[in-house]
């Protein structure tokens, strides 16, 4: 008899006290590396940690769900209990899986922005070909971008997940703004070029990108290039540089103005299309 209850100790009180003792350590663990990866994934991305501290309950739950599975398998009393409970259990939890797959795979999104951080709070982003502006809010359902009209515009992750993302800051803000502009097929296309670097060279976010190297060799500040040959005009483009997007884009519109006053006062001329009309009868 003695031996006999020292199997039913060792069957139904120690077995299942170390199980669950190994999986309190192991969550234990895991909380503490989720954590360290979730708060500096957190500063990086310049989010509230706490958003994300769902994720570490969720791992607890699951490791202590798969000890309490252990136990049931391991007692013999118990495993035909624990496989209706836990068939009852699957059933029920394949529906609500499919009820909120959407939600799901939100939330798969979101842990994978905290993980490989394509944007942060702050940056200036175009998600796609409709949506840019300025990051505000990250969470793990959805992601809150402020467009440059001053409006919110809540997008799912997951829609997030599926789009091409352009990133004005994410190694390095300095950005190169293309200002083109068009002149006529008489007019002098060397001065027209230099209009264009001496406005571009005069403005306040105008930044000089060039290397030692390009300085050494010569290379403009502004670099001016024909870039093709329209119906009624000759295609110029400037390369010019600014500290970041939104002084980028106020240059750009400055230069634009800038220009064609130059252009005007110089008599370089920006043509526009005419259409000839010819009528076969006399009217």
């Amino acid at each position: 008899m003695k031996i006999d209850m020292e199997a039913w100790y060792m069957e139904y009180l120690v077995v299942p006290f170390g199980i669950l003792l190994m999986a309190f350590a192991l969550a234990r663990v895991l909380r503490f590396f989720l954590d360290r990866s979730v708060k500096a994934a957190s500063q990086t991305l310049k989010v509230d940690p706490t958003k994300y501290n769902f994720l570490k309950n969720a791992l607890s739950s699951i490791v202590y769900i798969s000890a309490i599975i252990i136990i049931f398998y391991s007692i013999p009393a118990l495993k035909d209990y624990g496989l209706t409970l836990f068939a009852s259990a699957g059933v029920f939890a394949a529906v609500i899986g499919f009820a909120s797959q959407s939600a799901f795979s939100n939330i798969i999104s979101g842990i994978f922005i905290v993980i490989f951080k394509p944007f942060r709070v702050g940056d200036i982003v175009n998600i796609g070909d409709l949506h840019s502006g300025e990051v505000e809010d990250i969470t793990l359902r959805h992601t809150i971008i402020r467009n440059f009209e001053n409006r919110r515009v809540v997008i799912p992750n997951a829609i997030i997940s599926n789009e091409t993302i352009i990133n004005s800051h994410l190694t390095e803000e300095t950005t190169c703004m293309f200002v083109i502009m068009g002149i006529s097929y008489d007019s002098d296309i060397d001065l027209a070029m230099r209009i264009m670097q001496e406005e571009a060279m005069k403005h306040p976010n105008f930044v000089d990108h060039r290397t030692e190297e390009d300085v050494q060799n010569g290379e403009p500040p502004v670099i001016v290039r024909l870039i093709s040959f329209g119906d009624s005009s000759v295609n110029l483009r400037a390369s010019v540089w600014a500290a970041d997007p939104s002084r980028g884009f106020v240059m750009r519109c400055d230069l634009y103005k800038s220009i064609k006053e130059r252009f005007d006062h110089e008599g370089v001329e920006i043509p526009f299309p005419y259409r000839t009309i010819v009528y076969k009868e006399q009217q």
